[in-house]
């Protein structure tokens, strides 16, 4: 039961005859899940700046101001990784749509692998954009704070891929070749 679970939620695949195993770890499967990414958080950030209260929009500049001095220094890039997936399931969150956040988390746990390899060795600028994202939601202009969201994912989409076809070439090509 526990096993077809992960399946239905992505985790596993089952071939028949094979049983379970991980999924693979392939740019385009990674390229789909930050469309879905996108696609929900895009929805998420518009009901947010319908639905957020202005004390929810100071919270989450708070919580931006709070996190911002990891951003800065040479934190472990976990910490950077829950930095930035809370920042986003706040925002999920002040959409007020359970199943957002639901997918969301989902989403999140699948690509939490790859964006861990993403963020090795690189300084990140995600606490401008979340910035930006906040100042839209802020001023409750739905196009923009889509626009800048998606800008941002979009960013980490293509980093993350490039990413992942540099580990697979390191892997995959023998060395001098």
């Amino acid at each position: 039961e526990a096993l077809n679970r992960l399946v239905a939620e992505g985790f596993l695949v089952f071939r028949k005859g094979q049983g379970f195993s991980c999924r693979p770890l392939d740019p385009q499967s990674i390229l789909d899940l930050y469309e879905t990414r996108m696609a929900v958080e895009s929805e998420g950030v518009k009901l947010a700046a319908r639905r957020a209260s202005d004390d929810d929009f100071h919270a989450l500049r708070a919580y931006i101001k709070e996190s911002e001095s990891a951003y800065c220094s040479s934190s472990p890039v976990d910490v950077l990784v829950d930095l930035d997936e809370e920042f986003h399931m706040r925002v999920a969150g002040l959409s007020g749509n359970p199943e957002l956040i639901r997918i969301l988390t989902n989403i999140n746990a699948r690509l939490r692998y790859v964006r861990c390899i993403d963020m090795v060795g690189r300084e990140t600028k995600s606490s401008s954009d979340h910035r930006a994202i906040v100042e839209a939601l802020k001023s409750r202009d739905e196009e923009r704070a889509v626009s800048v969201m998606r800008k941002h994912i979009t960013k980490r989409s293509e980093e993350t891929t490039n990413a992942v076809r540099t580990a697979y070439s390191q892997l995959y090509v023998p060395p001098g070749m």
